[in-house]
C-alpha cells in the first residue's frame, strides 16, 4: 500500500510528532504508516483524513494484490 501521509505532512509544515499527537499515537507508527509498513484502522485512517482535509483515498493507494 502507499501512502501521501508524508507528503499531506511536509506540506502543512507538520512534524511527525505534531501528528502523532493530533491523532493519539505514537511517533513511530506514524513512520509506520508513512512507510507503508503499516496499515490503519478505518478510524485512524478517518482521523488522518480529516487533519489533511481530504478523503481516504487521496491518503492511501492499494496496488498490486491489495486491489479487489
Amino acid at each position: 500500500m502507499k501512502t501521501f501521509i508524508r507528503e499531506k505532512r511536509t506540506a502543512m509544515n507538520m512534524t511527525q510528532d505534531e501528528l502523532s499527537q493530533k491523532l493519539k499515537v505514537s511517533r513511530q507508527t506514524i513512520i509506520s504508516l508513512e512507510k507503508g509498513k503499516y496499515k490503519p484502522s478505518l478510524v485512524l485512517a478517518h482521523k488522518l483524513s480529516q487533519v489533511f482535509g481530504c478523503s481516504i483515498e487521496e491518503l492511501f493507494v492499494f496496488e498490486g494484490e491489495e486491489n479487489v
